[in-house]
């Protein structure tokens, strides 16, 4: 997280929060499934009766955001938040209700450069993860350009918005299924055997096949005459040629096509391409980590005013899932606090037992004061073992009047007792535990603990 954080802040974007509900209106027609337009987030009633909703992205929130805070805003406004988000759907494989998105976005910018700049930023976060070139790319389109796709195969307007979702998904499937298989979806249907009566049937979109033959001309690299949509994905690529952004790292890509509907221009995607094992035994790409694009209109539902929008979400959990493959996730375990046991409960002992909690922690080293009751020191033992401690600190009243304080090496010990056979034999031989000097509490302690660092 601090190294995304670093690359937004390099190029110029400051943090800013939303709040986790939002009035359900507020999210309007932009909720991830359009078919069933109050479903799929998590809502209840306030008490003016008004409903409210967990926010299912944080584009949405921070368009809220901005058209509330609107005279008070310098734009272009460049910010980046995260923060969990909600999905009221049956979570599955990779599929959760609750998970954390990283977003960076820039309100006020109408020209395609800010996208442009989109991109490269993701690549260069990527490359601050430890992502090597080679196993990343940022695929570019243009919803302009799917548009005009649209229009010239007669399901434009709103009549046809089931139509086109279908179509879109069809088209998102190219790289899963080739050409031939998106021309199957976007006809009748597809089997998922690849021949009739083989596995499950997914339905098609219902185009002919002249409109089917259209879209597919398009996603294989025939361009659309006459299409602003076009025109912005030349200069994107003029932007980020132009600052060292190679088609190995930044490319063009058709098939791209992201599925919400508030996106109006540039759309782009991060997609990890080393290979790794899906549940069925199949050697696959890693796939999609990041993505987003231009919303020019999400702002303008709230102020009446066009107000130019693009952004980007990371998808930190499947990132993290990305990153512990390819062996650049730092799992180091978070080493357990050493405990400070409780052998006499007056309020001086306690003031002193503090007092060595305290010198641990101005140290650095994790630590904590029995809490529990105190009556059965082997309670004591226990809880610090059973919370992974290395260390336990003893101090009776025979080593207080002594100057010292007793070490006991737990793990140390856990192994030595394995040859122990009694009980007798464990209380004489008090395996791995020595007398220290208290002023040497904290140097004795951290010699220790380095003996089972990471």
């Amino acid at each position: 997280m601090a190294r995304i954080r670093a690359v937004f802040e390099l190029y110029g974007f400051d943090p800013v929060e939303t709040p986790l509900f939002e009035y359900t209106d507020a999210l309007g027609k932009f909720l991830p499934d359009s078919d069933r337009p109050n479903e799929g987030v998590f809502s209840l009633k306030d008490d003016d009766e008004q409903w409210m909703s967990l926010r299912y992205d944080l584009t949405a929130p921070l368009a809220r955001h901005v058209a509330q805070n609107i005279n008070d805003i310098q734009l272009p406004y460049r910010t980046y938040r995260a923060g969990y988000v909600f999905r009221n759907e049956k979570p599955g494989p990779g599929r959760f209700r609750q998970f954390m998105q990283f977003d960076a976005d820039t309100v006020g910018a109408p020209s395609v450069s800010a996208d442009a700049e989109m991109c490269m930023m993701m690549a260069d976060t990527m490359e601050a993860l430890g992502i090597a070139r080679g196993d990343y790319v940022i695929r570019v389109n243009n919803r302009k350009v799917l548009d005009g796709v649209m229009q010239a195969i007669g399901i434009s307007g709103d009549g046809h918005a089931d139509t086109r979702l279908s179509v879109l998904r069809a088209i998102d499937k190219l790289d899963k299924f080739g050409p031939e298989g998106v021309k199957l979806l976007l006809g009748a249907g597809r089997w998922e055997g690849g021949r009739e009566g083989a596995g499950d049937f997914t339905t098609g979109a219902g185009l002919d096949e002249a409109q089917a033959g259209k879209v597919v001309d398009y996603i294989s690299g025939i361009a659309i005459d006459g299409n602003d949509g076009i025109a912005e994905l030349e200069l994107i690529e003029t932007l980020v040629r132009s600052a060292g952004y190679d088609e190995t790292r930044i490319r063009i890509d058709p098939s791209i096509v992201r599925g919400l509907e508030y996106y109006t221009g540039p759309v782009y995607e991060c997609e990890l391409t080393f290979d790794v094992t899906n549940e069925k035994g199949e050697t696959v790409q890693f796939g999609s980590v990041a993505g987003g694009g231009r919303y020019d209109g999400l702002v303008q539902r709230f102020t009446g005013q066009p107000v130019p929008a693009t952004g980007f979400s990371i998808g930190v959990s499947r990132l993290m899932t990305a990153l512990k493959n390819l062996g650049k996730l730092q799992t180091g375990k978070l080493q357990a606090p050493v405990v400070v046991c409780v052998m006499d409960r007056d309020a001086g002992s306690l003031g002193r037992y503090q007092k060595m909690v305290q010198s641990l922690r101005d140290a650095g080293i994790r630590a904590e004061l029995y809490q529990g009751n105190p009556k059965q020191f082997g309670k004591q033992l226990q809880y610090a073992d059973r919370r992974g401690s290395a260390v336990a600190v003893i101090q009776g009243g025979d080593e207080r009047a002594a100057g010292q304080v007793q070490l006991k090496d737990l793990i140390a010990g856990a192994e030595a007792a394995k040859a122990i056979e009694s009980r007798e034999e464990w209380v004489e031989r008090q395996p791995a535990q020595v007398s220290v000097a208290e002023t040497d509490l904290v140097a004795e302690v951290r010699n220790i603990l380095a003996r089972y660092a990471d």
